[in-house]
């Protein structure tokens, strides 16, 4: 079987995608998140079961990783701002928002942006929300630095036009990191195993490029196997061709806010 050569880079398409975006919108930093829906969601839980699973920065710093722990803290406690609330409502279809479509005037007043956005010297953002399946979904938030000019709803538009037919590596992304089967996301090490067997490494090679005993090697690829559901190298190169079980990416549609 030849293993197309794209398949080991999904992190630096990844990052590659987000730094377009930013040149496109003249952004300074931009995150990406996997989210998945926890089962049927409790009464009270202002996300509707959404908790986010893995976030990337493309200009990661300690403080905003430790900004998006403490935000996933109070997400479990239930303490939401609106934006977030706002966004996760459109959950299911593609949507694009500025901050502004998402909060009234007076929210920029308020702690939640001055702590999590402007401490980060984030005046503005566009949020972007994709759904991968009925359980998943990638959002994108993209940042600007300068006070003196906000997103514009062109800066929004360009940054959905850009996003709405990329939905095969949406899908790769999420494959990639475990989250469009199993709400557990791969370990580091699970991840740099599968990159191995998607580049058609024998566990051998793997093994080596991992610094771990074949042994051990073997066990991790026996647990990624289980945790994409499948039996073998083929059937697993098969979910990355769109012919698994995993579901289909939902067409996009046109909704843009």
């Amino acid at each position: 079987m030849n293993w197309p050569t794209w398949m080991p880079r999904i992190d630096e398409g990844r990052n590659h995608l987000l730094q377009g975006l930013c040149e496109l919108a003249g952004a300074h930093n931009a995150s990406w998140v996997g989210a998945v829906r926890m089962g049927e969601p409790l009464p009270a839980d202002p996300v509707l079961g959404w908790r986010p699973r893995l976030i990337h920065h493309l200009h990661p710093t300690v403080t905003l990783d430790d900004a998006a722990e403490k935000q996933r803290r109070m997400l479990e406690t239930g303490l939401v701002d609106i934006s977030t609330v706002r966004n996760v409502a459109g959950a299911g279809h593609f949507r694009t928002n500025r901050l502004a479509d998402l909060v009234p005037p007076e929210w920029f007043r308020g702690d939640y942006y001055k702590t999590y956005y402007l401490a980060h010297n984030h005046h503005d953002a566009i949020w972007a929300g994709v759904p991968i399946n009925a359980d998943t979904e990638i959002y994108f938030g993209i940042y600007r630095h300068t006070p003196e000019q906000g997103f514009s709803t062109l800066d929004r538009d360009i940054v959905a036009y850009a996003l709405r037919g990329l939905r095969w590596f949406f899908r790769q992304q999420m494959l990639s990191h475990g989250l469009l089967l199993t709400t557990s996301p791969l370990t580091r090490t699970e991840h740099a195993v599968l990159q191995g067997l998607l580049r058609g490494l024998p566990e051998k090679q793997i093994a080596a490029n991992v610094g771990q005993s074949p042994n051990t090697t073997h066990e991790y690829v026996t647990r990624i196997f289980r945790k994409y559901a499948v039996r073998n190298r083929s059937a697993l190169m098969a979910l990355w061709l769109g012919q698994g079980p995993a579901q289909a990416v939902p067409d996009p549609g046109s909704n843009t806010s």
